[in-house]
């Protein structure tokens, strides 16, 4: 799926997108965009060394929207996106109030889903899903950074 910058760049300005902040981003996107999946997964920047994010932008049928855009500082052809879950606005707003009630003094942002959660990197966030996308991404980020190597 490719990204749609110039609708991203819309959002953004129309969320008021926040820097370092994608999860809100994309929850306040999805309420604006008819339509829209919000996804939570992982992002790679483009750099030495390629850098692997966790990260939250919006899905629709042709494309990905991700308010956070203009606060990545990259072209939108360097940047690689590895889904771990998807919701519907329904499902988002539901996951979002059931966590206010449960965990008030939290961020109910990002949303990890049901357990048992899995290990990626050093953390311990988010099922199955989680693990294979952070897995495929930490993939991609050794193969980039070999193609970088081999070019040097």
């Amino acid at each position: 799926m490719t990204l749609d910058a110039v609708r991203s760049r819309e959002v953004a300005e129309r969320i008021n997108s926040k820097a370092r902040k994608p999860f809100d981003n994309a929850y306040h996107a999805a309420l604006v965009i008819e339509g829209a999946l919000y996804v939570q997964g992982f992002l790679i920047l483009p750099g030495k060394p390629y850098r692997l994010l966790e990260h939250g932008w919006l899905e629709l049928e042709d494309c990905i929207i991700d308010p956070s855009l203009p606060h990545l500082h990259q072209s939108p052809e360097s940047l690689r996106y590895f889904p771990a879950q998807r919701l519907t606005v329904t499902q988002l707003k539901a996951a979002v109030e059931e966590a206010k009630e449960d965990y008030p003094e939290d961020d109910p942002l990002p949303i990890y889903g049901s357990t048992p959660y899995e290990y990626y990197g050093d953390v311990m966030l988010g099922g199955q899903e989680y693990l294979t996308a952070y897995q495929a991404a930490e993939a991609q980020c050794h193969a980039l950074m070999q193609q970088l190597a081999d070019r040097n």
